[in-house]
């Protein structure tokens, strides 16, 4: 059994390592409500400008095509794994990992056993992972764009991958990130980002709303053309934002819970403290009264 000394000092560790679990989770809960917002105004942006694709897709000629949706064999894949800064945040960054390991290894096996699976990797975590695997293969540095995230600097790697697909260096653009539910729940996410599928609208109304015959001025193809390359951007810059939002729900998540088991841990070891605390007290009556009688009889 450990000495008492010992105990004492597992619990002034437990008390530390727990003051600094319940203050991160504060600062993640601060930050939290910040990202929160953040994705909230950003969604319906997002599913309006949806909205307006659908409806000049509608009323394109059939012989419109536009560079960004151009269909190719997947013979050069990138993958885009949003990842975070840092760490403490349970399951968050193995989920994203796992998943893109899962792609490269099932319906991309043969385009990784060709050397044709490029990687570009947002946040410093899958940085560091795939750094060590993937060193050939791995592209660009965007391992800062959450420091201080907006849309200026989003839009350099949407841009990355927009610029290497019209030259043919990728065939399709997978992009793999967290999105935000709520503050306990985060759903990966694999979206083909490049070349964009069919536009459909999100819900009925934007589907009604699409029917309606406008006057398009200049032409809907050339809309078309100008709208396609900022959804595409906003689309990028919205997963970041869900991801940045999932992280911050992520650490308060692990955070809270790591709190909870130091509070069960410190339980714990107060209790064996105690005991050990009260069987050295006993020990020592014991002597005591030994002593006693043995000086008695003498």
């Amino acid at each position: 059994m450990a000495s008492l000394k010992e105990i004492r000092s597992r619990i002034t560790s437990i008390l530390s390592t727990q003051q600094i679990t319940r203050a991160m989770k504060m600062v993640s809960a601060a930050k939290l409500r910040k990202a929160q917002d953040a994705i909230i105004r950003m969604r319906p942006y997002a599913q309006k400008l949806n909205g307006i694709m659908a409806n000049v897709a509608a009323n394109l000629p059939d012989d419109a095509s536009n560079p960004f949706a151009v269909t190719r064999e997947p013979k050069k894949v990138l993958i885009i794994a949003v990842t975070s800064d840092r760490s403490l945040c349970g399951a968050f960054n193995s989920n994203i990992i796992r998943t893109v390991n899962n792609l490269m290894i099932g319906p991309y096996a043969a385009q990784l056993a060709a050397g044709n699976v490029s990687l570009l990797t947002v946040g410093r975590k899958g940085n560091e992972y795939f750094g060590r695997r993937l060193t050939k293969n791995l592209n660009g540095d965007f391992t800062g764009l959450f420091g201080a995230l907006n849309f200026e600097q989003a839009k350099t790697a949407a841009e990355f991958a927009m610029e290497g697909f019209l030259k043919g260096e990728f065939d399709r653009v997978e992009l793999i990130y967290n999105e935000f539910k709520n503050v306990a729940t985060q759903i990966i996410r694999t979206q083909q980002l490049l070349p964009i599928a069919a536009v459909k609208a999100e819900t009925p109304a934007i589907a009604a709303a699409s029917k309606v015959d406008y006057i398009f001025e200049p032409s809907a193809e050339y809309l078309l053309n100008e709208l396609i390359p900022q959804s595409v951007k906003i689309q990028f810059y919205k997963a970041l934002l869900e991801s940045n939002a999932s992280e911050h729900g992520a650490r308060m998540t692990a955070m809270d819970k790591a709190t909870e088991n130091a509070g069960d841990l410190l339980k714990e070891l107060k209790l064996t403290y105690n005991r050990s605390r009260q069987a050295s007290i006993t020990k020592e009556i014991l002597e005591i009264v030994g002593g006693a009688e043995a000086l008695g009889k003498g």
